[in-house]
C-alpha cells in the first residue's frame, strides 16, 4: 500500500482537495465521538483549518507548515505545524506559547487505519528535526484519538476533565522531537 502513498508539501492546486478532507473528516470524527450535535463547533473547526491552510499556501506565513498524503493523486490526509492554538494557550495558562503545535491531522474515513496518519506524523517530525525544532505540542478532545496519542506520545502534559461534557476530557501533550526520531 505504501508504494502508492506520497507525502509532500501541498501546492495551491491542492487547496480544494484539502478542503474536502476537512469537510468530510471533521463531521465524521465528531459523529464517531457522539458529538455531532456540536454543529457550530464543527463548522468553526473546519473554518479554522481552512484559515491555517490559507496562511500557509496563499499568504506564505512561514510559521505554518502543511503536509498532505496522496494516494493515486488523491489527497487523503493532512497534517500541519503552526503556532499553538488559542485553546492550548488558554488551557495551559500560556505556559507553552513558545511551542509549535502538531495539528490538522485528518485522514479520509475510507483510508483510516492504514498507517497514513503515522506516516504523516513521522515525516513532519523529521522536518521539525531538520529545522532545529526541539519540541512540539498537540491536543485532542476526541476519545479515539486520545487512546492512540497516549500510546504514541505517552503521558500528557495536561488533562482538562469533562471539557467537552461528562467523560469528555481534553488532553494536551508536550513532546521532545528527539524522542520520536528513528
Amino acid at each position: 500500500m505504501f508504494n502508492q502513498l506520497l507525502i509532500e508539501r501541498p501546492s495551491k492546486n491542492d487547496i480544494e482537495a484539502i478542503h474536502k478532507v476537512f469537510d468530510i473528516t471533521l463531521p465524521d470524527t465528531y459523529e464517531k465521538e457522539g458529538l455531532s450535535h456540536l454543529k457550530d463547533e464543527i463548522l468553526s473547526e473546519i473554518e479554522y483549518k481552512k484559515k491555517l491552510l490559507n496562511l500557509a499556501l496563499v499568504k506564505n506565513d512561514m510559521r505554518v507548515y502543511f503536509l498532505i498524503a496522496k494516494m493515486n493523486d488523491e489527497v487523503v490526509g493532512t497534517i500541519s505545524y503552526s503556532p499553538c492554538s488559542d485553546l492550548i494557550r488558554e488551557l495551559t495558562n500560556n505556559q507553552i506559547n513558545h511551542v509549535g503545535e502538531l495539528g490538522s491531522l485528518y485522514v479520509l474515513p475510507d483510508y483510516q487505519g492504514k498507517g497514513i496518519a503515522s506516516a504523516l506524523i513521522h515525516v513532519l517530525i523529521e522536518v521539525l528535526h531538520r529545522n532545529g525544532i526541539q519540541q512540539f505540542c498537540l491536543d485532542s478532545g476526541y476519545r479515539e484519538a486520545q487512546k492512540r496519542w497516549l500510546r504514541k506520545f505517552g503521558s500528557p502534559y495536561k488533562i482538562i476533565k469533562n471539557y467537552w461534557g461528562n467523560m469528555n476530557d481534553h488532553i494536551i501533550w508536550l513532546c521532545e522531537v528527539k524522542d520520536f526520531i528513528k
